[in-house]
């Protein structure tokens, strides 16, 4: 065989090569779609009860309400009443209570217990939108106007206002450091920004600028860092809570509105709400690995470390997806860095093996003719 039909397969193997790279980490899929009939926005995971509590709106009567999800079943078991205009949901372990925020009407946060499913205190908080808990302390962080408020959870009582940014949104609770990050939209979605509160005496410790429009926030515990979603600017900003710098931006899809990490994995899922996409970004790399379909408007999101699930909220489409994380490489055991499964055992989509086949025959046709027209030159030239 001459060195061009080597060349010629030199190249076929290497396509097979580079589209199996490309594809190994495509199967991430949905798994379940579940219908609510009622508009979803901020959502929690209580592995306490292995439940998913979604912050839910009726544009029928414009009320709003909790909706309960079995990670067993993909079923909605209970929905619970809240104020008007709920939005963020956290999870506080050490309670077995959801926190959720509510802003229009009479802005509360609405305190859950997960054993009966019913609203057991109310805490006022003027503008509540974003919640986390922090479990050093005990304390849910609740970000309002232009302040984040600090509720202790044994009392249900707010015990500190710490002022931020204009306009803060996302909150996310760092246990590495004991610290919070929130971001901050400002008017006209320019000189936005990120505080980062301490904990341990509520104060702003740390202001970092960020691009546009920093809305979902989410702390990666694996590599001590933070990532903040740009819904104007479609990247994610990656910061090292070791000196609060901006390390890396990451390109996603339009409209990066919401983050979580999945320690696991390694990973981090960022919800593209003009896409109708979720990305997923090694965090090992800082590069998006999967972009996957999910439903219409997808905005907030959580991981599901029970069952190795993403539970997507899909403002939309008033569904959630359920996304599993099985398909993906998991961290090794002796690091915090992740590897992309092997080149080697292909993992083609349907498209892809279109364009293989395609190629094969190609390819199997060029070498069988060259192979044939070869030796017939040769045996004239003898």
């Amino acid at each position: 065989m001459k060195p061009k039909v080597w060349k010629i397969l030199g190249l076929f193997f290497i396509m097979i090569f580079a589209m199996s790279a490309v594809n190994a980490v495509h199967a991430v899929e949905v798994t379940a779609t579940i219908p609510l009939g009622t508009i979803p926005e901020g959502i929690a995971y209580d592995s306490g009860k292995s439940e998913i509590f979604v912050a839910t709106f009726n544009q029928d009567n414009y009320s709003s309400a909790v909706s309960v999800i079995s990670d067993s079943t993909n079923a909605v078991v209970a929905t619970i009443p809240v104020a008007e205009g709920a939005f963020g949901v956290a999870y506080d372990s050490d309670k077995g209570e959801i926190f959720v925020a509510s802003e229009a009407s009479v802005s509360v946060i609405s305190v859950i217990s997960d054993s009966n499913n019913t609203v057991v205190a109310t805490v006022t908080v003027p503008g509540a939108i974003g919640v986390a808990y922090d479990s050093g302390k005990g304390e849910i962080f609740v970000t309002s106007d232009n302040a984040v408020s600090v509720i202790s959870d044994s009392s249900n009582t707010v015990v500190a206002t710490v002022t931020v940014g204009t306009g803060p949104n996302g909150i996310a609770y760092d246990s590495g450091k004991g610290e919070i990050f929130v971001t901050n939209i400002q008017s006209g979605y320019a000189s936005n920004s990120v505080s980062v509160i301490s904990d341990s005496n509520n104060t702003v410790v740390a202001t970092i600028p960020l691009r546009t429009y920093p809305m979902g926030v989410a702390y990666d515990s694996g590599k001590g860092e933070i990532f903040v979603a740009d819904g104007e600017s479609n990247t994610v900003s990656v910061i090292s809570d070791s000196n609060n710098t901006v390390v890396a931006t990451v390109p996603v899809g339009n409209l990066a509105g919401f983050v979580a990490y999945d320690p696991d994995k390694g990973v981090i899922f960022v919800t593209n709400e003009d896409d109708n996409t979720t990305s997923v970004i090694s965090d090992s790399t800082n590069a998006v690995v999967a972009t996957v379909p999910v439903g219409i408007g997808p905005t907030g999101l959580v991981y599901d470390s029970g069952k190795g699930e993403i539970f997507i909220s899909n403002a939309g489409g008033k569904t959630v997806s359920v996304l599993s994380d099985a398909s993906l490489p998991s961290v090794s055991p002796s690091s915090t860095t992740s590897t992309l499964p092997s080149p080697t055992v292909p993992e083609f989509s349907s498209a892809s093996l279109i364009v293989v086949v395609a190629a094969v025959v190609v390819v199997t046709l060029s070498a069988v003719a060259l192979a044939v027209k070869k030796p017939k030159k040769f045996s004239e030239k003898s």
